[in-house]
């Protein structure tokens, strides 16, 4: 499957960290609890966030060959003061102007430690796209403000959803959903529609259980459970960010096969 451009990762990075800030200053109580993450308050969210971009961006400047301690990240967990919008606000921009700049200056091809079996600034791009697009979700939905994000951008984060599941399932047997693909799932399978993708988008995917993990595709495909709705809150319903009973999905087929499939993919 083609990813998006280099360029385009960089740039929705920067997007997505303008957005995120834009929550941390609509005056929304930093302690509220996050309804999707409700471990979290908002602040510990946006924290967490921010702290992985920092990681991010300190991989790539120094071209790390393994993994770096969180410890060793300047200001990795964010401003001392605790509960100030601004603090957190102007610790945000510095972070994404930081990783953006680190990525753009070291291009797609780069090495540098990664996992899931990559070894590139390309992956990190990708995975940073999508690790603040759906926290951004997060936070929006404890700020009850509206979400949307670009489709080609939603697509590319369910691509990378299902590539993950798969390399955890592949290469991770302690931490992988194994029962996903026991015998008895086998030749089930989960179908993915997004009505409203533009013309030339193609927002469907095929998921079916196979021996030693699972095996996907985006198109069209008679399976036994369809997910059917807005790209956006299809992605967010597969990442568990939307419950299923929200009006705008519509689920044809074997639902529990698909919660199923929900609960054995919560691994992050």
């Amino acid at each position: 499957m083609s990813l998006l451009a280099h360029d385009r990762y960089c740039d929705e990075i920067a997007r997505q960290v303008e957005q995120l800030r834009s929550v941390v200053t609509s005056g929304t109580d930093l302690s509220a609890t996050v309804p999707t993450c409700p471990d979290w308050s908002l602040e510990q969210l946006v924290r967490h966030t921010g702290g992985a971009l920092r990681w991010v961006e300190l991989l790539v400047r120094t071209r790390a060959q393994e993994n770096v301690r969180d410890e060793r990240v300047p200001s990795h967990g964010g401003p001392q003061a605790r509960a100030d919008p601004a603090a957190l606000d102007a610790w945000l921009a510095e972070t994404g102007e930081g990783v953006v700049a680190a990525l753009r200056e070291a291009g797609p091809d780069t090495r540098v430690w990664g996992w899931a079996g990559e070894g590139d600034t390309r992956f990190w791009a990708r995975r940073m796209t999508h690790e603040i697009t759906v926290h951004r979700a997060d936070a929006a939905l404890t700020a009850g403000l509206p979400y949307e994000v670009a489709p080609e951008v939603a697509a590319d984060a369910l691509d990378e959803r299902l590539y993950l599941v798969e390399w955890v399932q592949r290469n991770l047997p302690h931490r992988a959903p194994a029962e996903l693909c026991a015998a008895e799932h086998r030749g089930r399978s989960i179908h993915l529609h997004a009505t409203d993708a533009p013309a030339g988008l193609d927002a469907e995917w095929w998921v079916e259980p196979a021996e030693g993990g699972i095996a996907w595709r985006r198109g069209h495909g008679k399976a036994s459970v369809t997910l059917r709705g807005p790209l956006t809150s299809v992605l967010l319903a597969f990442y568990r960010r939307l419950p299923l009973e929200a009006p705008e999905l519509e689920i044809l087929g074997e639902r529990e096969l698909l919660e199923f499939w929900l609960e054995k993919t919560a691994f992050g």
